[in-house]
């Protein structure tokens, strides 16, 4: 189950960028949206030098692994009502 509709169809590293912070939109507060918002960012400066495809699609897979993970992790605590920050 992917955090978003539209997981399967993220190839290259810019669609995930983008992917990964509509998912941030999705999380309760705007704190927590920051601190994931900031991880996101930072991740991708770290890894902006990467050209390898195989590694390229392998963060990929695992990024959106995580941030499945993240998702759900916050739907169990808020009770499946998670509703975006406004």
């Amino acid at each position: 189950m992917a955090p978003l509709p539209g997981a399967e169809l993220v190839q290259r590293p810019v669609q995930l960028y983008r992917y990964l912070l509509r998912c941030c939109q999705q999380l309760p507060t705007k704190g927590i949206q920051e601190h994931y918002r900031h991880a996101v960012r930072q991740s991708f400066r770290v890894h902006s030098d990467e050209d390898s495809p195989e590694r390229i699609q392998q963060i990929i897979k695992r990024a959106i692994e995580d941030a499945d993970w993240i998702m759900n992790k916050v739907r169990a605590r808020l009770g499946s009502t998670c509703q975006p920050a406004r």
